[in-house]
């Protein structure tokens, strides 16, 4: 295990931002903690780095412990590199500098050799000599990734790295961040609160909520089975419809009686709210059931439908763009779900 946080609490004044928080990660994984502003995600990167200290629990690093109560050591003595949400380049020095800012117990060929190598990596060997006012906040984000590799950290950290950059060109840097990190065996950690940086790069993803960590689990696992109401809402889209548990489990909704598929501890006729994505409602013209298309967003491939129900019930459905409904049409739909995910209605 390379990173083991235990137990940790952190605040400032009088407010409390870490309380009772741990995280491991093993070596190579990448693993991302995603969750709302303000939750703790960046104060829990600034300790593991060193920067804050820790007012209880401890922090280790290849079995080393780095922080406790009363003693933190120091950032530039934990093996660790940081990717900084604004990239905190110095803008005095070119590109190949600013690799190289970190290489200084390096000889003079050896340094060359190791900036020439990280600029490679990430695709800007053709502006070593630039400055960073002249290049663009994807080739910036490109560079600061290479200056906190070129010393081949033990562990990277990694605070919001493309919120600051346009839609498609995150997308894009996501996918090529994760295959340098892959390329280069790296451990590291994304800090977000946008699930499709996470679910682009990261191999495990902590749900982080108020202080603590609510679930954990791949971006699958997430999605398809979360633990807690706060999840289901935080992953992914979806809508919750009413329904009552029935005297053998299962549990009837306007759509129908389902099986849980798991045992729950709710009596008969408990109200529950269950979890149901887009892509668990079919457009189907053969289906006897029919939805008011209420709403329609394009997204190319497909269109999202908000839809109403017959008994006023609101669900989601993803459809294939050449099924271009009008607003007020009713349309056919069925359910299709492998597995129930509910809630006791709050």
């Amino acid at each position: 295990m390379l990173l083991e946080v235990s137990g940790v609490r952190h605040g400032y004044d009088d407010r409390l931002v870490l309380n009772d928080f741990s995280l491991t990660l093993d070596r190579g994984v990448i693993g991302c903690i995603l969750g709302p502003s303000g939750c703790g995600k960046t104060t829990v990167l600034r300790c593991i780095a060193g920067f804050e200290p820790i007012g209880a629990g401890s922090i280790a690093l290849n079995g080393v412990e780095v922080s406790r109560p009363g003693r933190t050591v120091p950032p530039e003595h934990r093996r660790i590199g940081m990717v900084f949400q604004d990239y905190a380049l110095f803008p005095h020095l070119t590109v190949a500098e600013n690799v190289a800012f970190g290489l200084s117990l390096l000889e003079s060929p050896g340094r060359s050799r190791r900036v020439g190598e990280m600029l490679g990596l990430v695709g800007m060997e053709l502006v070593a000599e630039r400055y960073p006012h002249e290049l663009s906040g994807g080739q910036q984000q490109r560079v600061a990734l290479a200056r906190a590799l070129a010393p081949r950290p033990d562990l990277l950290l990694m605070d919001e790295p493309f919120s600051n950059l346009d839609v498609d060109l995150r997308e894009r840097l996501g996918t090529e961040v994760r295959e340098i990190l892959r390329r280069q065996s790296t451990t590291a950690i994304l800090v977000t609160h946008d699930q499709h940086d996470a679910f682009a790069i990261a191999d495990d993803i902590a749900i982080m909520r108020e202080e603590r960590i609510e679930q954990r689990g791949t971006a699958y696992e997430l999605y398809h089975r979360p633990a807690t109401r706060f999840v289901a809402d935080f992953i992914g889209q979806g809508t919750f419809l009413g329904g009552t548990v029935l005297a053998d489990g299962r549990i009837e909704l306007e759509l129908g009686v389902f099986d849980v598929g798991a045992p729950h501890p709710w009596p008969r006729g408990t109200p529950v709210d269950v979890l149901l994505r887009p892509d668990d409602i079919l457009h189907d013209d053969a289906s006897a059931l029919h939805a008011e298309v209420l709403h329609k967003a394009f997204r190319g491939a497909a269109f999202l439908y908000t839809l109403r129900l017959p008994l006023g019930g609101r669900v989601m459905s993803l459809v294939p763009s050449h099924h271009n409904h009008a607003i007020g049409e009713r349309i056919g739909i069925r359910l299709e779900l492998d597995h129930l995910v509910a809630f006791a209605r709050q």
